[in-house]
């Protein structure tokens, strides 16, 4: 259950992530909000998930998948320009992320 809620919340990360571009310095009203209730969620979930996955296992995962959902979503709405090597990095990253999950199982 741990893994399942940080997946949510590196979801929310992005989501929150990508509101905080759209909120123009705080200047937009439902961007804020949507920072606001994402950033809270996503906090909240990655602290239930590090009562039973390692802080920088967790951490690093949490990241990951909102670095590579964020850049993702950037991409495919075309604020920002895609590019072989951006997908591929990508790629990479969610397999490290995917290597984490794997290794925890060992530990």
């Amino acid at each position: 259950m741990s893994w399942i809620i940080l997946i949510a919340s590196g979801c929310l990360e992005a989501v929150w992530a990508t509101a905080l571009g759209r909120s123009e310095g705080f200047s937009r009203l439902w961007p804020t909000v949507t920072f606001v209730v994402a950033i809270v969620l996503s906090m909240a979930g990655l602290a239930m998930a590090m009562r039973s996955i390692p802080v920088g296992t967790a951490y690093a995962v949490w990241v990951g998948i909102g670095a590579s959902l964020t850049v993702a979503y950037a991409m495919v709405t075309g604020s920002e320009p895609t590019s072989l090597v951006k997908v591929l990095l990508i790629v990479g990253l969610v397999g490290c992320v995917v290597g984490l999950k794997l290794v925890d199982g060992h530990h």
